[in-house]
């Protein structure tokens, strides 16, 4: 059985904060890329992997009160996390399920589009979890999703190699618990099996610098992982150190800049 703790980052109070940072960084693209598919007022949309559901609730707003969201996530405490800010926000559009992604089920053709990020990366059976969402999506419904293709384009610039160990630690834990970083390299070919269209495909790598407000994205993913990774036992704690204070100096060096890990943008539309 799976729980809340076989997250990989976790599910605490400090997670939930990152993801909210997290999400306001890539918010404009999201947007932009739920535009091109064609998310619009009135429609049923799936949030799948939703998280504390920062996606959720732009969704919600774009498909207004003629519309509806259904966000899927098997943590309890993040949808609670959801379920708090919806009741907040006196938001009525979104309906929480609660549901393991290896198992979960749909109402086929039941939805008008869908969305995903950084979630087929994590569940065990992704090609299987595709599939079930393909049923779900009416013909000519929009499917955007956010994943990596390169987790290793990850670096610092200038290089730091106790940088580079943090990255290939993350990824190497990330495979151990069944996961695969660079998914994104696998969707493409699986859409076309399942009946999609590919509109787009569009890799994102940036080179930002600790001016930046991006820059607040790798940097609090830094801290949140390596206290993960220590907790995990994936890496000793003398090296969390080095790891930190490597980080600590390319956050103070006015030149420094950080390469993002490659993200694939993908839009298809379901025939």
């Amino acid at each position: 059985m799976t729980t809340d703790r076989d997250y990989v980052l976790g599910t605490h109070d400090d997670e939930l904060e990152r993801l909210g940072l997290q999400h306001n960084v890539w918010r404009p693209r999201a947007l932009a890329a739920w535009q091109q598919a064609g998310f619009t007022v009135g429609q049923t949309l799936m949030d799948v992997g939703c998280g504390p559901g920062y996606a959720t609730l732009d969704l919600a707003q774009i498909v207004g009160h003629a519309g509806h969201v259904i966000a899927v996530d098997r943590s309890r405490r993040f949808l609670d996390a959801l379920d708090s800010r919806k009741r907040a926000h006196g938001i009525d559009n979104v309906t929480i399920m609660e549901a393991d992604l290896d198992a979960v089920t749909f109402d086929d053709r039941s939805v008008d589009g869908a969305w995903c990020r950084w979630v087929m990366a994590f569940v065990q059976h992704p090609r299987d979890l595709l599939g079930r969402v393909a049923r779900a999506l009416r013909p000519g419904a929009g499917f955007v999703i956010h994943e990596y293709f390169d987790y290793s384009t990850w670096r610092a610039i200038p290089r730091s190699l106790p940088f580079e160990e943090f990255v290939q630690a993350i990824i190497t834990s990330w495979r151990r618990s069944g996961g695969e970083p660079n998914i994104g390299l696998d969707i493409p070919q699986w859409l076309d099996q399942l009946g999609f269209e590919i509109e787009s495909l569009t890799p994102i790598v940036d080179v930002i610098s600790p001016r930046d407000y991006a820059w607040q994205w790798p940097r609090t993913f830094i801290e949140v992982g390596l206290e993960r990774l220590i907790e995990l036992e994936a890496i000793d704690e003398s090296k969390g150190t080095d790891i930190a204070s490597a980080v600590d100096e390319i956050d103070r060096s006015p030149t420094s800049r950080m390469m993002t890990p490659g993200v694939l943008q993908i839009i298809a539309r379901k025939l």
